[in-house]
């Protein structure tokens, strides 16, 4: 976020599981909280905070948006992708939570006061709500950080034990006239003391993350310039880190978030874009320490629907299982290309095709997967927001068709779910009626063909996701 223009010249502040699909992950942990700083051997899952926009803003909502995830790639978002908790002071909406795990095993969210995209919008404070479980949220209240005349955006916290205290990061101009992390210690996140720089590499910098105690070191990733770029220090004080990495990005790229696994040693890093607005790219590293990261394959994760600037903590298993009883998970699924997976089934004219996330309406991606018409052993995909309308194959091309109640319309609209051709952990779609036939995409419509080749395979291939 910024005042006035971007300095990276970008119009607006944030243009950026049913079926598990992809390389199955062995289940995570964390050693440490992404700034709490204490062990939790007992993490298996993740929890994932976000708001919602999408390309028209037809999906543009300012409340906080839970998900979880088993392997911290693969998400299920909560609630049918709708707020669990809205802000009722200041702006009356959020952007960027944020959660932390607190010394006493308790949670605490926070979130930039803003609702929309008023980048000028000046406010003081952060929202805060305190949770035991994330199923239910407490205490609300607006924490004020500073004096000045600016923002306060993309609130994060740490546990300094040097300090016996939190620290709270944050985006704010000062008298440098350009965007430098902030930083107020708290106890309690109710008061706090006053205002710090953080760091300050002499340019504008916002969205700060943290990794602290990394063998010995702390690392603070960063947005500069429309990249992600990670800088460190052994200690924790204002003003010691260091930039170290090499930069990141997939067109416009902002709001890093780390995340360790310890299944496998690696390290993930988030990161959210605003060209198209509201993708998540992922990039791996074996070593913090290198500074250098892969970019992931798009088939090993799934973000939720229309999500932004994400916060991610890692939680135990119970904390899982009761959250997804509490808001329950989507009614709804996304049908994920295997060779294309930026790509998703949708109906547009109500021609079957895959496209490239995102779009909109993005309830063209939203599917029912209901027992086959014509054969409940099957499948059938409904719209689930033209109830009347299945995906039904019409001259070997698949189309959204009334259900005229005929047999005919329930054979062509009846596919059998097999393990995926390209992939047996990911699905393939037989045609009920024409069994030699399975449902790909060819120029990016969907099709019933017969399959013979290794693309052939590949076209025919999907994940179901949500």
């Amino acid at each position: 976020m910024s005042t006035g223009p971007r300095p990276d010249s970008q119009p607006s502040r944030r243009r950026f599981l049913g079926m598990a699909a992809g390389v199955p992950l062995a289940a995570v942990a964390a050693d440490l909280s992404f700034g709490a700083g204490a062990a939790h051997a007992a993490d298996s899952a993740y929890a994932m905070a976000y708001f919602t926009e999408s390309t028209t803003m037809l999906e543009a909502d300012y409340g906080l948006h839970l998900a979880v995830s088993r392997d911290g790639l693969q998400w299920t978002p909560l609630n049918q992708n709708k707020p669990v908790v809205t802000p009722t002071e200041g702006a009356l909406g959020l952007r960027d939570p944020f959660i932390l795990r607190k010394q006493d095993g308790t949670f605490v969210v926070l979130a930039t006061d803003l609702k929309g995209t008023d980048w000028n919008y000046v406010s003081q404070y952060v929202h805060v709500w305190n949770s035991t479980d994330l199923r239910t949220f407490t205490g609300y209240h607006r924490l004020k950080l500073h004096d000045m005349n600016t923002h306060s955006w993309a609130p994060e916290a740490f546990w300094d034990a040097g300090r016996g205290q939190y620290a709270l990061i944050y985006s704010a101009v000062n008298s440098s006239g350009h965007n430098v992390i902030m930083v107020n210690y708290t106890t309690d996140f109710v008061t706090a003391s006053a205002p710090q720089v953080f760091f300050d590499p002499g340019y504008d910098v916002i969205d700060g993350d943290m990794a602290v105690g990394v063998n010995g070191v702390n690392y603070l990733y960063f947005k500069k310039n429309g990249t992600l770029v990670g800088a460190r220090s052994t200690s924790l004080n204002p003003g010691s880190f260091t930039p170290f990495s090499t930069a990141v990005s997939h067109g416009g790229t902002e709001a890093p978030t780390l995340v360790r696994s310890l299944a496998s040693g690696s390290w993930y890093l988030w990161g959210d874009t605003y060209t198209p607005n509201g993708v998540f790219y992922a990039w791996q590293s074996g070593d913090l320490a290198a500074g250098s990261w892969t970019a992931l394959d798009q088939r090993l994760y799934t973000q939720p629907l229309n999500s932004k600037h994400c916060g991610i903590q890692p939680i135990s298993s119970t904390v899982y299982d009761n959250m997804v009883a509490k808001w329950g998970a989507p009614a709804w699924n996304r049908i994920k290309s295997y060779n294309f997976p930026g790509r998703y089934v949708r109906h547009a004219d109500y021609v079957g095709r895959i496209d490239a996330y995102p779009f909109d309406p993005f309830t063209d991606s939203q599917w029912k997967l209901v027992p086959g018409l014509a054969d409940g052993s099957g499948v059938s995909f409904q719209s689930l927001t033209q109830p009347t309308r299945y995906l039904r194959h019409y001259s070997y091309q698949l189309r959204l068709d009334v259900n005229d109640g005929t047999g005919t319309f329930a054979q062509d609209a009846t596919f059998h779910q097999e393990a995926g051709l390209a992939d047996s952990t990911w699905a393939s779609f037989r045609s009920h009626n024409f069994p030699t036939r399975y449902i790909r995409h060819a120029d990016y419509v969907l099709r019933i063909d017969p399959i013979a080749t290794a693309t052939d395979r590949a076209d025919a291939t999907f994940a179901v996701v949500y």
